[in-house]
Parts: structure tokens; sequence; C-alpha cells
């Protein structure tokens, strides 16, 4: 068999967990030849830009893979079947930072981590939020820290190297190019 395309022969769950799958593949390259391949099934996340009282709004908060903590713009997996992305986007803000999002701006999707994983992050920015009873979800949840970075040092805390986390980098800038983070005089 050869083909111009690669095609995927097999493939084999090697782990299932909560929130992460792993398989194994044989896929068939160009002119024929097999190669094995690891994946990593994500089912996808959202995250947002929050733009409330004049500050960007973020959590700081432990990440296990890295044994640190991160300051992060709010974000969650894709746990819910069936569930909207602005739907999940909301249920994050309210459950990571206690806001109820009034307004939410679709900024885009990348993928993190294309070489090796499926998952899709869809990012959103909103300029306006209610003020709500945060509904913590997890344990690293219940120790972060929100912060309130005002909107005229945000742009220091994006080019300082201060954040180091993809989707609140990419967010950020995304929101920056829109002008969601100029300072309304």
């Amino acid at each position: 068999m050869s083909s111009d395309k690669f095609h995927i022969e097999r493939s084999e769950v090697v782990y299932e967990g909560r929130m992460i799958t792993a398989e194994m593949l044989d896929v068939r390259a160009p002119g024929g030849r097999m190669v094995k391949r690891e994946i990593v099934r994500h089912p996808g996340a959202v995250a947002v830009v929050a733009v409330h009282n004049g500050c960007v709004v973020m959590v700081e908060q432990y990440r296990v893979a890295l044994d640190d903590d991160l300051i992060e713009i709010p974000a969650g997996k894709l746990d819910v079947t069936g569930e909207p992305l602005a739907d999940a986007a909301r249920r994050e803000m309210i459950e990571e930072v206690g806001l109820d999002p009034v307004d939410l701006i679709r900024l885009g999707s990348f993928v993190p981590a294309a070489g090796f994983c499926d998952e899709v992050l869809t990012i959103f920015a909103c300029t306006e939020c209610v003020e709500v009873e945060r509904k913590v979800d997890g344990v690293e949840e219940e120790h972060s820290i929100v912060h309130h970075v005002p909107l005229a040092e945000v742009h220091e805390w994006i080019d300082d190297a201060r954040l180091t986390d993809t989707k609140t980098l990419i967010g950020l800038h995304w929101a920056r190019d829109r002008g969601l983070l100029d300072i309304v005089q």
C-alpha cells in the first residue's frame, strides 16, 4: 500500500485515566513505511481573559507536573459532555475566580502540544463580570490565590517573563491585539 498521505492503521489504548487517554498508534507513512506513535487524547479546554474593575483577573495555583505554582488566566477542561464552550468558560470563571462573565468574546483556539496530544484549547475574553460566590472544584483550586492585576501593570507582566503558561500568554496577547487590555480614561 502506497499513498501520499499518512494513515493510522491501528490504535491501542495503553492507559485510560480521569482526564487523559494514552494510545499507541501504528501509522503508515507515505511510501508505505510503518511507524509507532504515542498519543495523548484530551477532551479539550477553555480559558478566559477576564477584565474586571480595571484589572485582569488571574489565578495562582499549584501545578503538580512542574511541582510549582503558576499564575494563569482562569481555565479548565471540557469535562461536561455536550457542554457548549461558552458555558464551560462561564463555569470555570465561577469556580476559579468567583466572577460570572456578562459578555464572552471568542478570541480563538489553538493546539498546545500537537506533537503528542490532540487537546484543543479555546480562549475567550470578557470585559464585564458580576461578582458571585466561588464554586471551587478540586484541591488545587481550594488553595489558589486570585490576583487582580491592574491594566496599567498587565503589559509588564506579559513582557517581562513573569508569566510562563502558554494559554495565559496567548490569551493575553490576543486580548491586547484586540484592544481589550487598553486603559479606558
